[in-house]
């Protein structure tokens, strides 16, 4: 069938085309790149007719909370505008574990604003929650860091390999609707602050990992389950030491 995906050159879409033309499927790689821009609607009709199935693991050029609204808001809206034209059956979309417990975060909020507009439409769809990606942990230690300390949190931690997301969004995407969420997650649960302190130190890294309760995560203090899933999830299986490139950042 024909499947499109919105987002797919970046780190999942492009994955998920790849592994879902491996299967004989017709995929469409849409982003702003190949001419489709879900924000403004450019090429939205022609890549969405004839297919069956539309996902979407687009994300925001800007993370400020005006901006990042604006563009799940009007993305999803057009989506599920062309969506309905073009009579597409089945709508996946990719969203946050825990999105809607950290209401202080602009991001988060975006990401539940997504979800509840998918959730009120006519279109058959199935929401994918997932923890924070492997490939983003040195941007997330970066992002903590104050001068020579990376200030971290001490709660609960579940990241995930983008590939071991790939292949589950790839999976529900050929199947029948949810018509609800599901939870992915990797296969180990971790202390953040703990977590960061051992991956600082297999990079080589000098800076120091201190245990702050108030750090923020997406502009947000995390409670002690805030960033992991509940029981029920799917979980990856591979480890964040046996992810590619080992003891290096990447």
């Amino acid at each position: 069938m024909k499947i499109v995906v919105i987002g797919g050159t970046g780190l999942i879409g492009s994955k998920v085309v790849t592994m879902l033309g491996e299967q004989g499927h017709e995929t469409v790689a849409a982003s702003p790149r190949t001419g489709v821009n879900s924000l403004t609607g450019e090429g939205l009709a022609e890549a969405l007719a004839g297919a069956s199935v539309v996902i979407d693991v687009s994300n925001s050029p800007s993370f400020e909370d005006a901006a990042v609204l604006e563009f799940f808001e009007t993305s999803t809206r057009n989506l599920l505008a062309a969506e309905v034209e073009a009579g597409v059956g089945h709508y996946v979309a990719l969203s946050v574990v825990g999105a809607d417990r950290l209401p202080d975060s602009g991001y988060l909020r975006a990401k539940v604003t997504q979800e509840h507009l998918i959730e009120k439409s006519s279109i058959p769809f199935s929401i994918v929650q997932a923890t924070q990606f492997f490939e983003f942990v040195p941007a997330i230690a970066d992002a903590a860091t104050q001068g020579d300390t990376v200030r971290m949190p001490p709660v609960a931690f579940q990241p995930i390999a983008s590939d071991d997301v790939a292949r589950e969004i790839a999976r529900i995407a050929v199947g029948s609707p949810l018509n609800g969420r599901v939870e992915i997650a990797g296969p180990e649960r971790f202390r953040m602050d703990e977590f960061f302190r051992d991956a600082l130190r297999t990079w080589g890294d000098p800076r120091e990992v201190v245990t702050d309760p108030h750090a923020r995560y997406f502009g947000a203090e995390p409670g002690e389950r805030s960033l992991v899933p509940g029981d029920g999830a799917i979980l990856g299986g591979t480890r964040y030491a046996d992810r590619p490139g080992g003891a290096t950042r990447g």
